[in-house]
Formats: C-alpha cells, structure tokens, sequence
C-alpha cells in the first residue's frame, strides 16, 4: 500500500504477529500515542500490541472513525456460577483496580485470597481472559479453581497442551512462544505472581498481547535488579497493597518467626575459614565482584579455566556445605522435628543436595524440581492428610502451592531475597481455627549466612 493509497481512508487497526497495524492513516499524521512508528516496508504505523488500548483512546481523541479488525476476543456469555463473599479487602481490591481503569497490581500475603480477586475481576469484566503463571502446578491450580467457579470449559496452553478457550491458564514460557498468535484473543490478562515478568523473554510476551484490561497479582512486587518500573509499564501500577502484618490475626494465621544461631566446632571453623579464604583470595586475584550483576558467572567462567580456579570453586561449594548443614543445625533440626510431630512442617533448604541429605537422615519425602508430577502430587496430599509430619524441599514450594496444613516452617538455608523468605513465610499462613503458625530459621554463626538472614529479614513482617 502506498502512502498515497492512505489517504482519505478510514484507519483500520489490525492484529500482526504481536503488533498493531494502523493501516489508512498517513506517514505525517500527528498525535498518536507514545510508542506508534511509521514502518515504511508497509506503509502504516505500527506499535506494539500492549499499546491497543492506548491507540483507540488516541483515535477517538483524534475524532477519528476506525475499523478494528485487531481485537478477537470475546464477551462472556455467562457469569460466574460459584460465589464466595469476598472479604472487605478483596473487595476494596477490585474496586481499586476499577478506579484505576482496569490495569494495575494487587499485592497481598500468600494465602490472602489473590486468586479470589482474580475470579471477580473476571466476572467483573466478562472478557476473554487469559491467566498466566510461573509453573505448570500452578496452571493445574487455576484451571481447577476457574472450572470450579465458572463451570466452564478452561483451555491450557502449555506441558504438551494446546486448548485455547475463553477462560484459559498457560505458563510465562508458553505465553513468550504463543503470544504473537494468541494475544488477540484475550480482552483480560492475569499475570499471577507478576514479580516475573521483567525477565526479558517474559515481558515481551506481555507486550504482544493487546489486552486492553490488565491484572498483576504478587506477594511480593519489589526486584533486587532495579527492573520493578516495567511491571507498571507491562501491567499497570500497584493499585492495592496489604502487607502480613495487615491481616495476621483476623484473616491470616498469627505467627512467629524464631531465628536460632548455631555455632561449628573448632575443627569446622578451621576449615570453613580455611576453604573460604581460598575461595575469596581467587575473586580478589581476578577482580571479580559477586555482588555484581555478573559476579557469579564470571566466578564460574574464570574457575573452569585453571587447576586452581577449579581448587577455588571446590572450596565455595565446601565452605557453603559446612555452613547450610553445621552438625549442630542438624541436630537442632531433629529436635525441631520431633516437638513438631504432631504439626505439619515444611523444612526449607537452599540446595537439592541438602535435600536429599535431610531425606535420608530424618526419613521424611524430598520434593525437588526432580520429582516428577505425579509423585509429588502424592507426597503433598499425603502430607495434607497426615501420613506425612514433614517434609523437605529445596525453592520448588516457595511459591504458587496452596498447603492450608502446613503450620510450621523451618528455614535450613536460603538466597538474602526477601521474596523468597516472605514466600517461605506465605506457606504457613493460611488460616485455620486455633491455628497458629511459626518459622524457624536456623543460621550457622559466624559464616555468610548471617549477612545472608540479615537482608532476608529486611521486611515488615519482622517489624
């Protein structure tokens, strides 16, 4: 089409692999939104698809009349057919991201009820609606949930299905490689644990969907790589937050949080100091920096090159060893276990090598990113009915897994993200008559870990 061929014709949008054409308008058209580019091998603008909505408030603010060829969703024909009586703050959520013209965050503790207001919102919009999730349990969890109280036929895209429906759940990884077919077919997108899609393959899934209505959901908003400014752009902005301490009590179980500080043997300070003097001595010799946003993959590149570098990353791995299973956290372990046999508790370690060491020595199930669906599946209905006190886990339940017995959690190791122990934290929380809930962490004195639970803490649930 030339560019003469564009005038006089009334602009038409059209949906192409994850963007939006605008075709009838000229190259010299002013006012259009932030983000439209005049692509010269077609001769019309274009944008991408995120921007639609943006596009057809700029065409009416233009005066302009449009065809929209674009938008392939739909209305909803029915509405919700199970009703829960949201709480006051669930609702006081919706109506936020109402005000906010229907694209923006709500932040609440894990097992505050964000899928809840997901449902609402849903019902609230009657459009086409996509959820996406980190994991495929997680899609699991959804498309259960959505069946259960729409009473509909939910799609999956995703672990080997392709069933795209009004009502569908598919996972960030499948939403990056479908997007640019599917992203004209939802009227709403629900991003569930929202705290991932400033990775770069996630946010570009999200910018080839035209969904004019967005919903982020997330415990946790804040990013340690400074990249929390692209879920507003990708989303909306937070709308709505409450924090654990907000709703202990009333809505969540109370709780505390117990930190318990064991100390090594003479021999094991030797050689801890010993294997990690050896291990910093290489960083320093190779300037590396692992606080540095590259820090550990040049440790990893430079060790692999030399005998001694590869003596170094032999020593990181040993003097971690020695701090995430002191003998005395062990045994302090043990002891926890057997007061708590009557609870339900869920022991959180950084590593699966830790994992499987608690395993075999306490005789309680592992579940790694290893275990295969099924069998963790049955490990944690097990665990919800009682044939199981405990069991051990490494990152693979920090988030998204609804286990409304678990009471007690007990942190062996874990990363200095506040993510990751408020998630950890979230587990327990779920509310239960007389049920009150208590984390242990156990930290090996005098080792990084202590710096390691000093910014993991840095959260308003400890203050």
């Amino acid at each position: 089409m030339s560019e003469d061929a564009t005038q006089g014709s009334a602009p038409c949008l059209r949906f192409v692999a994850g963007t939006i054409e605008i075709a009838g308008l000229p190259a010299n058209t002013a006012g259009l939104p932030g983000g439209c580019a005049w692509d010269e091998r077609s001769a019309c603008w274009r944008a991408p698809a995120c921007r639609y909505a943006d596009i057809v408030r700029g065409l009416r603010a233009l005066g302009l009349a449009y065809a929209d060829e674009a938008r392939h969703y739909d209305t909803l024909t029915t509405a919700a057919l199970v009703h829960r009586e949201p709480r006051p703050y669930q609702t006081a959520a919706l109506a936020a991201w109402r005000i906010a013209g229907f694209r923006g965050v709500v932040v609440l503790p894990t097992g505050a009820g964000k899928t809840l207001v997901a449902h609402l919102a849903i019902d609230d919009r009657k459009r086409s609606t996509l959820v996406v999730t980190p994991t495929l349990d997680l899609v699991h969890q959804w498309h259960d949930g959505l069946r259960a109280t729409f009473g509909a036929k939910i799609g999956i895209v995703g672990g080997g299905d392709y069933d795209v429906q009004a009502l569908t759940v598919t996972t960030y990884d499948s939403a990056y490689l479908h997007m640019e077919h599917l992203g004209c077919r939802f009227g709403l997108v629900v991003f569930d644990e929202c705290h991932h899609l400033p990775g770069e393959s996630y946010a570009l899934g999200a910018r080839l969907c035209l969904a004019p209505f967005r919903l982020g959901l997330t415990a946790t908003p804040e990013r340690t790589d400074g990249r929390d400014p692209l879920i507003d752009e990708l989303v909306g902005p937070i709308v709505y937050r409450k924090d654990i301490v907000e709703l202990t009590g009333e809505y969540l179980a109370d709780y505390e949080t117990v930190r318990v500080s064991v100390d090594l043997s003479a021999d094991e300070r030797a050689e801890y100091e010993r294997e990690r003097g050896l291990y910093r001595q290489f960083l320093r010799d190779n300037g590396i920096v692992m606080t540095g946003p590259r820090g550990f993959s040049d440790f990893i590149i430079r060790s692999s090159r030399t005998e001694e570098g590869r003596r170094a990353f032999a020593a990181y791995r040993r003097q971690r060893e020695i701090a995430f299973t002191a003998p005395a956290k062990l045994d302090y372990l043990e002891r926890l276990l057997h007061q708590h046999r009557r609870d339900r508790t869920i022991v959180f370690t950084q590593d699966n090598a830790t994992v499987y060491l608690l395993s075999r020595r306490f005789l309680i199930p592992a579940i790694t990113h290893h275990t295969k669906v099924s069998e963790r599946s049955a490990i944690l209905a097990a665990f919800s009915q009682g044939q199981y006190a405990a069991l051990a886990t490494s990152k693979v339940l920090n988030e998204g897994v609804d286990i409304p017995e678990a009471n007690v959690a007990i942190v062996m190791s874990g990363s200095g993200s506040v993510r990751e122990h408020v998630q950890r934290l979230g587990r327990i929380l779920r509310k239960g008559e007389g049920k009150r809930a208590v984390l242990y962490e156990l930290v090996t004195g005098g080792t990084s870990e202590s710096m390691t639970s000093m910014r993991r803490r840095d959260h308003v649930a400890y203050h």
